[in-house]
């Protein structure tokens, strides 16, 4: 698909012109027109034409001045020139300034469809060729840019291979900054630029020249020309309102520099998490950390002293306290590291105490292990304090579990004890110090039937071996398992075991009888 520019100042051949075109059996896309070169020129200069059929001679620019102007601008374009005069002389220049073919007015259908045809063919024949060569450039590009990555980031390369890379860009290589980018919002999040973007803005800081990229994810680094000023780039990305943390190096000479400056460039970006409020992270900002600390157990041992406390708000502040900017501002970036390590151990313990507790309900502490994967240190805090607070909550309910099961395992053993007695949920929820209504919603969740239900179960329990065992009258066993009336132990004997308290004695007597003559026989 080709788009071609008609420039004549007669309207009637233009559109003569347009009208063949439109005919021929060719693979067209936009055909534009002009009435002399002037018109032709912002068409040329805001499209992409590939070819130009054009008249010589045209008021206020013709044709070949048209053909001047384009090659002086470097617009590369095709011309087929059209003219009413056999003069060889304009044909003569034409040709010079690069005209592909020359035809004479009136021009004739079979004329122009032949040169039409033949131009067409050359134009995207040069086109497949351009994009090959395109290819091959952008593969060689990116082998060259892996090469480099890989160098970079450790890979052993020999001597031969690094000064044949440098000397492709010695320029640079020979005092250059690396600089690593990273966008403070998140990918796909409104408002987010992409790193291609940010990519763009340093070329046109420092031009091609000035700039290579080395790298685009996780985060973007490019080797910058040192000797321009350093606050320049995070200048132009706050201009271009590109919200991106810039780590930067000193200068570095020489390519075989470059594996100790991603070294370098990695750790001022890592350190970019100390100072939230820093766009561009120097050397100058870490140079004078401490290297030597002791971590504040103390303070560590009295936050998780507050698990199970109620007391959410004292957590939160104690996360503050243990984070406090001002400290952290004065270590190396490895101290809080550290410091969220041993937080992860603490959560790591007190999770395994309450794990049995806990259902299917978990802690997320695997999101807490690596600082670097939030945009910075407020987020991690933030998700910190989150499974802080949520442990809080199950500690709480696990002391809550761990506490309703040894009231119960009292209830029941008091009432194993005083069965016998006259007894009620009143009596026994004041026995282990619990709400009349609580004690009883917690005793039909935990024992699975309410308190009247279980008591009676003991008592019939206990009546069905003095009935079986002893030889005490129905009215006694009824008294010796706490029923106050002859009458309420029968109806809820029968109620249990659909017959009387007499027809279970007889016939549990029945049963021995007949086991004491089996073992007889047996003797």
């Amino acid at each position: 698909m080709i788009n071609i520019l008609i420039v004549d100042d007669q309207k009637h051949i233009r559109d003569g012109l347009q009208a063949m075109l439109r005919q021929f059996p060719l693979q067209l896309d936009n055909i534009y027109s002009a009435a002399n070169g002037i018109e032709a020129l912002p068409i040329l200069r805001q499209h992409s034409v590939e070819l130009v059929i054009t008249d010589i001679m045209m008021p206020d620019m013709d044709g070949l001045a048209l053909m001047a102007q384009t090659k002086e601008e470097c617009i590369k374009v095709d011309y087929l020139i059209i003219s009413g005069y056999s003069d060889f002389a304009y044909a003569q220049k034409a040709i010079e300034l690069g005209a592909k073919g020359y035809l004479l007015k009136p021009v004739k259908r079979d004329d122009l469809q032949t040169a039409i045809e033949h131009l067409s063919q050359e134009i995207t024949t040069r086109q497949a060729l351009s994009r090959n060569m395109e290819h091959i450039s952008r593969r060689a590009q990116e082998t060259d840019r892996k090469e480099l990555r890989m160098f970079m980031q450790g890979a052993v390369s020999d001597e031969a291979w690094i000064l044949q890379t440098q000397q492709l860009n010695p320029e640079l290589w020979h005092n250059y900054r690396l600089c690593l980018l990273r966008e403070e919002l998140w990918i796909n999040q409104p408002g987010a630029n992409s790193a291609h973007t940010i990519e763009s803005i340093a070329y046109r800081v420092y031009g091609r020249q000035g700039c290579i990229c080395l790298q685009h994810s996780p985060y973007l680094i490019l080797a910058i020309d040192a000797a321009a000023d350093a606050g320049a780039l995070p200048a132009a990305l706050k201009l271009g309102q590109s919200d991106a943390i810039t780590a930067m190096t000193g200068p570095q000479q020489g390519l075989k520099a470059l594996p100790d400056s991603y070294t370098q460039v990695s750790e001022l970006y890592r350190h970019s998490y100390l100072f939230p409020d820093k766009r561009c992270i120097l050397p100058t900002h870490i140079e004078r950390l401490e290297q030597q600390w002791e971590l504040p157990y103390e303070k560590l041992y009295a936050l998780f002293h507050l698990i199970g406390a109620h007391n959410s708000g004292k957590i939160i502040q104690e996360i503050s306290l243990i984070f406090n900017k001002d400290v952290l501002q004065r270590y190396h970036i490895r101290y809080t590291q550290q410091l969220c390590r041993a937080i992860v151990q603490m959560l790591e313990e007190y999770e395994r105490v309450i794990r049995p507790y806990m259902g299917e309900e978990t802690l997320d502490i695997e999101c807490l292990r690596n600082l670097f994967h939030y945009p910075g240190i407020r987020d991690y805090l933030q998700a910190l304090q989150q499974q802080l607070l949520r442990l809080n909550q199950f500690y709480n309910e696990y002391k809550c579990s761990y506490r309703n099961t040894q009231d119960l395992n009292e209830a029941v053993r008091f009432i194993h004890e005083s069965y016998h007695k006259p007894l009620d949920l009143a009596m026994v929820s004041n026995h282990v110090s619990l709400n009349y209504a609580y004690f009883s919603n917690l005793f039909k969740k935990n024992i699975g039937k309410g308190f009247a239900e279980y008591l009676r179960d003991v008592r019939l329990d206990k009546a069905r071996r003095l009935l079986a065992e002893t030889d005490h009258k129905i009215v006694e066993v009824a008294a010796m398992v706490g029923y106050e009336s002859y009458k309420s132990f029968t109806r809820a004997f029968r109620d249990v075991m659909n017959m009387q308290p007499t027809e279970y004695r007889q016939q549990m007597r029945r049963k021995l009888e007949r086991e004491g003559k089996y073992q007889d026989t047996a003797l």
